[in-house]
């Protein structure tokens, strides 16, 4: 009896279509990965500008800008009854403690001042302007710097939100024009406020050019400026009126600024 052997190879038409169907998988996988990405990008814009529109809300009701108001706990309770040890205690429910009024939420470490920027997300979560429950209080080292229990998350990875005033600060850090209050978006950074790099030149500048003026040194939406050690690859220089974008640079170099109108 004569026996045919099996073949052990596949035909060149046979690994071809494997080959092409590889390719497909590759392509779709990629094409998701790009479609998740702006989708991200696209909530950043949304995000910005629900934040904006909360914030103009409350002080319409309030009177008062979100953190820095001095009766809050008129109509959320108080924390603690001492405003002092109340800055450092974590209530339960909605309990929070007051601002002190001065109008702006303040860089400094002492008094109130930087838990206004805490208490800012939660005076507007408390007044059901925003979704989420907020702590109020900054993370270790007056910083929020662990998660999304006082700053509000993001839809783009990683990311979360964070509220300051920079009327004090300066130098390449921060262009001249964002000397006011601001939101800022950036990527958990330990130690820190959520400064950590998160978007790409290039996604910043698309955000930037849809919503403001495509410059990284002027308008509503800044970033940091190219001298910044912290950033060195986001922007062309640290001259705000002449900077551009490093839109030849691909990896997350930048964290956006956005102005906020108050």
């Amino acid at each position: 009896m004569k026996y045919h052997s099996l073949r052990s190879a596949f035909s060149l038409v046979e690994l071809s279509i494997v080959l092409v169907i590889l390719g497909l998988l590759v392509g779709g996988v990629l094409s998701g990965q790009s479609l998740i990405r702006a989708a991200e990008l696209r909530a950043v814009s949304t995000e910005y500008s629900r934040w904006v529109t909360a914030t103009q809300t409350f002080r319409d009701k309030y009177f008062a800008l979100p953190g820095d108001m001095t009766n809050a706990t008129n109509f959320w309770t108080a924390a603690h009854a001492t405003p002092a040890t109340c800055l450092t205690t974590v209530g339960t429910g909605t309990q929070t403690c007051n601002g002190d009024g001065d109008g702006s939420l303040d860089w400094g470490t002492t008094g109130n001042e930087r838990s206004e920027w805490y208490m800012f997300w939660q005076h507007l979560a408390n007044a059901g302007l925003i979704e989420g429950s907020y702590s109020g209080q900054s993370g270790a080292g007056d910083y929020d710097d662990t998660s999304a229990a006082n700053a509000p998350k993001s839809k783009l990875n990683n990311s979360l939100w964070f509220v300051a005033n920079d009327a004090t600060s300066g130098g390449a850090m921060f262009p001249a024009a964002v000397a006011r209050h601001n939101f800022r978006i950036g990527g958990l950074n330990p130690g820190h406020w959520p400064a950590g790099l998160i978007l790409k030149p290039e996604e910043l500048w698309n955000i930037d050019t849809k919503l403001d003026d495509g410059k990284p040194g002027l308008g509503v939406i800044t970033s940091y400026l190219g001298a910044y050690v912290g950033a060195p690859n986001c922007t062309t220089t640290a001259v705000a009126s002449t900077s551009l974008y490093n839109l030849s640079h691909g990896s997350n170099a930048c964290g956006g600024f956005f102005g906020t109108g108050f």
